[in-house]
This record gives C-alpha cells, sequence and structure tokens, in this order.
C-alpha cells in the first residue's frame, strides 16, 4: 500500500514535470516550492511588522514610493505593449486562442510577458510591507492581502502550464488597468498638494470591477464554447474572479456610498 508521504511525492513530481518546458528553467516557475516560501514569508510579514512597528515612527517613504510606483508604471506599460503586439502580429482570438507551446519567435515573446506578469506579482507584494513601514495598518485589509497573497499562486499555474493563449487577455488588461493605478499612486506619494487632482480615484475602483467582470465573461464563454485550453484553469479565473467582485464591491460600497449616505 502506498504510503501517504509517497502519494504526496508522486503529486509533487507530477506537477513539476508536466509543465511548460519552456518556462521550466526561468527563475521561480519550475517548482511551487519558491512561491510558497514566499507566500509564508508574506503572511509572516503581514503577521510580525505591524506588531514591530508599533512603538515605532513611521518611515518617510517619499522618494522610495516615488521611484516604485512610476516604476511600475514603467513595467506595466511595458508588458501591455508586449502582451498586445505579440498577440497582434500572432494573431490572437479573443473568443479561443490555445497556447502555443513551440519555440517560434512570438510564442517565446508571449511566454517571455507572460513570465514578466508572474513576477511583477512578486514585487507588488512590496505594496504591503510600505504599508507596514509607513504605519497605515488600516490599509492591510482582508481584501488587499488576499488579493496580493492570492495571485503569486494564480499566476505561477498560468506561467508553468498556460504561457500564452487565452492568457493574455487577462495579462492584457490588468497591465493597462495598473498603468493607471501606479500612476494614481505616484501622484498621490509626492504629497498632499497633489490630491485635488486625484479625484477620480473612485473611478479607479469601478475600472478595477469592470476589469474583474470582463475577465468573468471571458472565462466564463470560454468555460461554454469548445476551445483547445484547459477548463481547469478558466474554471480556477472564473471562481477567483467572483471573490475578487463581491470583495471590491464591498470595498466600493463602504469606502463610496455608505459614507455618503452617512453625510
Amino acid at each position: 500500500m502506498v504510503s501517504a508521504w509517497e502519494q504526496v511525492l508522486s503529486g509533487y513530481q507530477s506537477i513539476v514535470d508536466n509543465g511548460d518546458k519552456r518556462t521550466d528553467p526561468w527563475l521561480l516557475v519550475y517548482s511551487p516550492i519558491p512561491v510558497t516560501l514566499i507566500f509564508l514569508v508574506y503572511l509572516g510579514v503581514v503577521w510580525v511588522g505591524p506588531r514591530l512597528m508599533k512603538h515605532r515612527e513611521p518611515v518617510d517613504l517619499k522618494v522610495v514610493l516615488i521611484i516604485y510606483n512610476f516604476g511600475m508604471v514603467g513595467l506595466s506599460a511595458y508588458m501591455f505593449y508586449e502582451f498586445l503586439v505579440t498577440s497582434w502580429l500572432s494573431n490572437y482570438s479573443l473568443l479561443c486562442q490555445p497556447v502555443d507551446y513551440s519555440t517560434s519567435p512570438l510564442a517565446m515573446r508571449m511566454a517571455r510577458v507572460c513570465w514578466w506578469f508572474f513576477f511583477s506579482k512578486v514585487i507588488e507584494l512590496s505594496d504591503t510591507l510600505f504599508f507596514i513601514l509607513r504605519k497605515k495598518n488600516s490599509q492591510l485589509t482582508f481584501l488587499h492581502i488576499y488579493h496580493h497573497g492570492t495571485m503569486i499562486f494564480n499566476w505561477w499555474l498560468g506561467i508553468k502550464y498556460v504561457a500564452g493563449g487565452q492568457s493574455f487577455f487577462i495579462g492584457l488588461l490588468n497591465t493597462f488597468v495598473h498603468i493607471i493605478m501606479y500612476s494614481y499612486y505616484g501622484l498621490a506619494a509626492i504629497g498632499p498638494h497633489m490630491q485635488k487632482y486625484l479625484w477620480w480615484k473612485r473611478y479607479l475602483t469601478s475600472l478595477q470591477l469592470v476589469q474583474f467582470m470582463m475577465f468573468l465573461v471571458y472565462t466564463g464563454n470560454n468555460l461554454l464554447t469548445e476551445c483547445d485550453f484547459p477548463d481547469g484553469m478558466n474554471l480556477l479565473v472564473f471562481g477567483y474572479c467572483v471573490t475578487l467582485i463581491i470583495l471590491f464591491s464591498n470595498f466600493y460600497y463602504q469606502s463610496y456610498l455608505s459614507k455618503k449616505k452617512q453625510k
């Protein structure tokens, strides 16, 4: 009788062996262990960080935040361009696009930008660290921690198994939203005098909600039609988007509609 440990090892070996051979050699891709360790360290920082900062003064990160946020704008713009141009040159379909697992220049170009998109989710964990160092603990909501912590796993699966194909639409739309989002954060980091130019924060949240709804429709359509793209991945994204729509809708209500009623 096979022991539980042997079953675990067999399952792990199946995970690492059945990935995209093109992306396996790339940083953090081959095994789920590195991203799992990053996730555990992230949760540890979330738990320990506020306690360590409790009796300390907030750290002044103005310059760091300006550089970081506008750096993320630049990275997001690069990824958006790569997703858009590569999918255009490859004649991608919005309705059904299987993954091209070949090593052709365009297939590899799409795989590379998918890896950058995955890695950007690792970089974005810094958002939480900056909140902790600045003692902005009210920003450490379940929505924030859940969204940041789970995205690295979602896109590890993406770059490990489906680096291209239908995945491109999520990357394309999300990088567009992040160009706007990190532009907002970058302008806000410049100082309080910028607030009068940042009246559009509410619409940024609306844009994020529209994005998730589009993903829901996109993956839902793929689940209902015949397409040579793993239904498991579409189902995962569909279910994940349902949770994000619920959480972001609650955030929108609490931040804007509820406060408006109170006024």
